[in-house]
């Protein structure tokens, strides 16, 4: 399953990794804090690129440290593993990073170390960008990080920052990939709002702490309470509460939704709630990713190809774009191309994660939706792998030039929320809905869709939240915004524009930031 995080940092101190990275070492973030220490935590967040269809971007946190007023300096980093980001998946949502104990005090800045920027484009200008991708092409980069991109210093608002007795902190990381990626496709961190760091509201404002996912280590019931191993090598404590929700746990794990549903050797999805005194994360949400001995890759549809035969439903082929596999498996690698054969006999479902979709909103094989069924580019999907398909076979030839080197076939697809950005065209009150168009601005989605489709609709409901507007509310909206918004992206019949189920939107303050 896919979620879409910010990345949190924490002062107390916890800081949370987001997508990927791999190690054999597994060094407890959680540990007991030191007499006077306090929780810090780290997320991150993503502002969208304006003008350049930035399909993957992902960079390694490798340090980040604090320095206080009398020039002593503390690691929130638990481990020398990188935490590898996949920016382009935090439109409108934020990945918890790390948290860490620090000692009370006044800490004067805060510098960030980062490295090893992968990019992956699709060039939709009239020329050729850089020296290598050429007009009507994907193109998978290994861009330069310019001087004085790492690492970077922040000692301007909110530093000074206090960290008191008893008062964890979260520090939010804000990348702004419409600044940072320059016209010769290198990456500077350092330009003027390419990167920003702000405090996130203290308790009880409730923010957006983002969610972590990793492997389910021991399950200690009568308290309420597990571990969880990241693929990056670090390990946190999980508190559970009766508010707690598990989602899309099936049958055979449990019967009722509770901490009974988790075992060694899941893998999950924690979306925070809160960091305690002494660094251990309370979980608003758990949500069932694949069994131990499952295999699943997640990622972005941008390509479906049809079968020619006669058979209803068809199979369909698609072209992924991986954006995390969770066994950090190094078959399928994150960034890169992926061929998925889908027979009429695989699952298909809706991690809808407690979400009500709107309705007349399906994704199951249909003959009605024609030869290409519920898929359409721009979905982001988990697949479930069928054990011994995956293969070096000679894939479909892509019509954007990056082709996939792995083949496999899939025994399940479940869709997941995507994220895009866009300017509001057209509010419909009456039916809560509104439009992103595809022109008249910096279009920010997970593929570029055909030139046929001029706008996504995007449908709103009870369930959906708001942030930044006002009021933060469906009353908000106004046709002329950019916002980006996360929810999920369903295949509509020919000549009608795809359509988002929105579970947030996010305002954006304008066309650059």
């Amino acid at each position: 399953m896919m979620r879409r995080t910010f990345p949190w940092l924490f002062v107390a101190a916890a800081m949370t990794a987001l997508l990927a990275g791999c190690s054999s070492s597994v060094v407890s973030s959680t540990a007991t804090p030191a007499a006077g220490t306090v929780p810090v935590s780290m997320t991150m967040t993503d502002d969208p690129p304006a003008g350049v269809s930035v399909l993957f971007f992902q960079v390694s946190l490798t340090d980040a440290t604090l320095t206080s007023s009398t020039g002593t300096t503390v690691s929130l980093l638990s481990n020398t593993t990188p935490i590898q980001i996949d920016v382009t998946q935090l439109q409108a949502l934020s990945a918890f990073l790390n948290t860490a104990n620090v000692a009370g005090g006044t800490y004067k800045s805060l510098s960030l170390t980062f490295a090893s920027p992968q990019l992956v484009i699709f060039n939709q200008s009239d020329a050729s960008l850089g020296s290598s991708c050429a007009v009507g092409s994907v193109c998978q980069l290994t861009p330069t990080l310019d001087s004085g991109s790492s690492p970077l210093s922040f000692s301007t608002t909110p530093f000074p920052i206090t960290v008191a007795s008893g008062s964890p902190l979260g520090l939010l990381i804000d990348f702004h990939l419409n600044t940072v990626i320059q016209s010769d496709l290198s990456v500077n961190l350092s330009v003027t709002n390419g990167v920003t760091v702000s405090a996130l509201p203290p308790a009880p404002t409730p923010p957006q702490m983002g969610s972590i996912t990793g492997t389910v280590g021991t399950v200690t019931a009568s308290s309420n309470q597990f571990t969880l191993q990241t693929p990056w090598g670090r390990s946190f404590t999980i508190d559970t509460t009766s508010s707690t929700a598990f989602n899309d746990f099936p049958s055979s794990a449990c019967t009722t939704a509770s901490i009974a549903c988790l075992a060694q050797g899941q893998i999950v999805q924690v979306q925070i709630a809160s960091v305690g005194t002494n660094g251990t994360l309370t979980a608003s949400q758990v949500t069932y990713v694949q069994q131990a001995a499952a295999q699943t890759v997640q990622g972005t549809v941008i390509g479906v190809y049809p079968c020619t035969c006669n058979v209803l439903p068809a199979p369909v082929t698609l072209m992924l774009l991986v954006h995390q596999n969770p066994t950090a498996s190094s078959t399928f690698p994150v960034g890169g191309m992926v061929e998925v054969s889908v027979p009429p006999t695989a699952t298909l479902s809706i991690d809808a994660n407690g979400f009500t979709m709107p309705p007349g909103l399906t994704f199951a094989n249909n003959s009605s939706m024609g030869p290409l069924g519920a898929f359409t580019v721009g979905q982001n999907v988990s697949v479930t792998v069928v054990p011994g398909s995956v293969s070096n076979q000679p894939p479909i030839t892509p019509a954007h030039g990056m082709g996939p080197s792995i083949v496999f076939t899939a025994s399940a697809v479940e869709l997941e929320p995507s994220q895009m950005t866009g300017m509001i065209t057209d509010v419909d009150s009456s039916t809560t809905s509104f439009t992103i168009g595809v022109g008249g601005g910096p279009f920010f989605a997970p593929w570029p869709m055909p030139t046929a489709i001029a706008a996504f609709n995007v449908d709103t409901t009870s369930q959906t939240t708001y942030t930044g507007f006002n009021p933060d509310s469906y009353g908000g909206i106004a046709k002329g915004e950019l916002v980006s918004v996360n929810g999920w992206l369903f295949a509509t019949s020919s000549g009608t524009p795809p359509v988002i189920a929105a579970q947030s939107v996010v305002q954006r303050p304008g066309l650059f930031f």
